[in-house]
């Protein structure tokens, strides 16, 4: 019987999601040391300590993309709480291109998640891509099911038997046996976390749901029987090395040596997180695993309270994490929205109609102490406050005709476009073209009127380096206690990526003013192309490149051409634009060097959701759906040749789209599937090489 949410349900996820966050980026600077070497460096790990090893705190990490990816698959099937495996595994080619983000791509037989996904890419579909019969025990018992599995729970609150089987359907996607029993036992107690406080209830309960012969009931009966003779959790982990080290299971990352780590943690830190996190961390192996597992646990457990004693944790995260995949439109996400997103699966799983915070903007601070990453200008004084209040973001001018600014990232910033640990992937959420609102108020309390405006900054820059370049909005003046909604057209930034968007703020010493809401809307008259004002250094990244999905085998710049695209292997995608793009023109002038076929996609959501216009090498055109498997809606013969471009055009409407060559209407068909409604734009080759000069972005006649 379905249980009623909690009235707290949203604020305990993104609690959760805190969680996780912060133990995977408290783990991440000594993933797999020994608990000897960690103690050696730190005594015990109590504080962030990435600045100590010389790494940034904010990463891409498997535990992170894979958790927050791989849930989407309840958005993109019909399924619900029913959802199966081969669904999950669906998703996953969906969202992962080969070697380019989400997992770690070690190899068959290395890497359990690239072994899942080769089998997958193969036509071996879920669960036989994980199994034991294929894979191994040593490759399919180790420990992603359980990194994985944080989303499954947090959409199945006080559901532990919708938590069970979600996560025993996720997991055997990539994994068999004990990890699957590992991952259901997490699972279960952290739905039972959002109304059951009591550790030994949560596990307790949690055994009920495997099987009771297997090894993680026998470790976990061992770890509680230790816990209640030791008194000591180093005691313990010297039982735990013992009898469950990696030795025994003779491969890179078992399930049950890291479950039991987290068990640890769980047990001896009694709730309380900055004791659990150090226990965690200080006992070493996969330590940005085991944290995040637990992290989010206990932020679910506790709720927001359990940041707000002890070391500050949240505010040096400041809601940021990265979410690369082959869709690219949550890839810059926040901890907030992530949140709501997550909520509003699970109200849907439970029957409820989801949130819509101040009438579903992107940016609503709905959460208390929440900022979605917003911070003041690396332009500015370092002493700039922009601080979370309830419901908003306050700025403060720090000096009389000193602008304060508060922004937040549209697009990966320079220091990320190297890539760096899991790869980072992105499509720019804002646009030129674009409308930009923004409701603010000024404190009653201001001496004078304050002067506020909206800005973009977008890529720029040539030999010297490439940097960011800011284009503002109008200046408007707000008195003291006046509350005002700005709105400002982003004008063209000559094809350069946004990569962040903000507020700027003038007026008297300590003026102050609220942001209450921020959003922008609509498809934009764009056109794609390479922008002159960006020109980088040989071999250094290229952020307009960047601000492509692509899953082929070469893109680049190539002479007179600014997109080239070049697969040797199937069916290739390059993508780009917003998740929100509804109707839509897309055009493009493709030159076919060499191709099996080739095309336009509108309405991209990932690498196999998408509606297309393809040309053929049997001499077709043809208009299909792509939602995981294809469907051809019309096709009608049209004879092309290589290196002769071709003119193709793409216009979605509601259900109806209609596709033009050379200016002409060729193709007409209409979509009431519903699958597809909204997504990016995007050029597609198959087996071959294409050229386009750009991609022309506009609104349906």
């Amino acid at each position: 019987m379905k249980q009623p949410l909690p009235p707290d349900y949203a604020e305990r996820v993104y609690a959760g999601v805190l969680g996780k966050l912060i133990g995977v980026y408290l783990g991440r600077p000594f993933e797999q040391w020994s608990h000897e070497a960690i103690a050696r460096r730190w005594g015990e790990i109590r504080r962030y300590v990435h600045e100590d090893q010389n790494v940034p705190l904010i990463v891409t990490d498997d535990d992170i993309t894979g958790t927050f990816t791989f849930i989407r698959a309840l958005l993109d099937h019909d399924s619900g709480a029913q959802i199966t495996a081969r669904e999950i595994g669906q998703s996953w080619l969906n969202y992962i291109a080969e070697n380019k983000h989400i997992l770690w791509w070690g190899g068959m037989g290395m890497s359990t998640e690239h072994t899942a996904w080769l089998r997958l890419a193969a036509g071996i579909p879920a669960p036989e891509s994980g199994s034991i019969a294929l894979n191994g025990k040593a490759v399919a018992e180790e420990i992603g099911a359980q990194i994985f599995i944080d989303g499954w729970a947090l959409v199945s609150p006080n559901q532990p038997e919708q938590a069970a089987r979600l996560a025993t359907e996720a997991a055997r996607v990539s994994h068999d046996g004990e990890a699957v029993h590992g991952a259901v036992a997490l699972a279960v107690m952290e739905a039972l976390a959002f109304a059951e406080p009591d550790i030994e209830s949560l596990l307790d309960r949690s055994q009920t749901f495997i099987p009771a012969d297997c090894e993680i009931a026998a470790m976990t009966a061992d770890l509680r029987r230790w816990h209640r003779e030791d008194g000591d959790w180093r005691r313990t982990l010297g039982r735990i090395q013992e009898h469950y080290s990696y030795e025994r299971y003779g491969t890179n990352c078992p399930m049950v040596s890291n479950h039991a780590v987290i068990l640890l943690g769980l047990l001896y830190g009694g709730g309380e997180f900055d004791r659990s996190m150090m226990i965690v961390n200080t006992a070493g192996y996969d330590t940005d695993c085991n944290s995040g597992n637990l992290g989010c646990l206990l932020g679910i457990r506790n709720g927001l309270a359990t940041f707000r004693s002890g070391y500050d944790w949240r505010t040096p995260v400041n809601d940021r994490l990265y979410l690369p995949a082959g869709d690219g439109h949550w890839g810059m996400m926040d901890a907030a929205n992530l949140a709501l997103h997550l909520a509003n699966l699970g109200r849907s799983l439970a029957g409820a109609e989801p949130e819509r915070p101040k009438g579903g903007v992107r940016y609503s601070f709905l959460f208390h102490g929440c900022t979605h990453g917003f911070a003041p200008s690396e332009l500015c004084p370092r002493e700039t406050r922009v601080a979370p209040v309830p419901g908003g973001l306050e700025l403060t001018v720090l000096a009389h005709g000193l602008r304060s600014d508060a922004e937040v990232g549209t697009f990966l910033p320079p220091s990320e476009l190297e890539g760096r640990g899991y790869g980072v992937t992105a499509t720019p959420t804002l646009y030129a073209g674009q409308q930009v609102t923004a409701t603010i108020a000024a404190a009653a309390g201001n001496t004078a009127p304050v002067g506020v405006r909206l800005y973009v900054r977008h890529y720029g820059g040539g030999a010297e380096g490439i940097g960011l370049v800011e284009t503002e909005g109008p200046e408007e003046t707000i008195a003291p206690a006046q509350s005002r909604d700005l709105v400002w057209t982003v004008p063209d930034s000559g094809g350069a990526p946004i990569a962040k968007v903000g507020l700027g703020l003038t007026g008297p010493t300590g003026a102050t003013v609220r942001l209450d809401r921020l959003d922008w809307s609509g498809t934009p008259r764009l056109v794609i192309t390479r922008p002159q004002s960006i020109h980088p250094r040989w071999g250094s990244p290229d952020p307009w490149l960047k601000s492509f999905i692509a899953d082929v085998d070469n893109f680049m710049s190539w002479r007179d051409s600014s997109l080239m695209l070049m697969r040797n292997r199937g069916r290739g995608l390059v993508h780009t634009g917003g998740e929100n793009w509804g109707d839509l023109t897309v055009r493009a002038t493709i030159t076919p060097v060499v191709a099996l076929e080739f095309g336009l996609a509108a309405h991209v959501r990932g690498l196999r959701r998408y509606h297309a216009l393809l040309l053929s090498s049997d001499g077709r055109a043809r208009l299909v759906r792509v939602c995981h498997e294809e469907v051809e809606l019309a096709a009608a013969p049209f004879a092309w040749n290589f290196n002769e471009p071709v003119e193709l055009g793409l216009t979605v409407r509601g259900e109806a789209l209609v596709a033009r060559i050379n200016g002409a209407v060729v193709l007409e068909a209409k979509d009431a599937s519903g699958l597809l409604s909204r997504g990016g734009v995007g050029l597609i080759v198959a087996e071959g090489r294409i050229h386009a000069p750009d991609l022309c972005v506009e609104a349906p006649a």
